[in-house]
């Protein structure tokens, strides 16, 4: 897991509902961190069918079936 002040954090589940050009991230440790998906520019080209086909990987990464790349909670909270 990632280690944030003492703290392990994962991620639970993805949304891109929240608000138009960004997606939500739900943490383990039951914060919402909500970023652009600018910031992953191979989402971003995603339609949004292929957004909902997500899957999480031992908390830590996520993917689409729609790419190759895998991300992780790293690359969301800069860990």
């Amino acid at each position: 897991m990632c280690k944030y002040k003492d703290t392990n954090i994962g991620i639970k589940k993805i949304d891109f509902g929240v608000k138009r050009g960004y997606m939500a991230f739900y943490l383990t440790d039951s914060r919402i961190v909500i970023v652009p998906v600018s910031m992953f520019p191979e989402v971003k080209r995603l339609t949004r069918a292929q957004r909902k086909d997500y899957m999480i990987m031992d908390d830590q990464y996520f993917s689409f079936d729609a790419i190759s790349k895998i991300y992780s909670v790293k690359d969301v909270l800069s860990c």
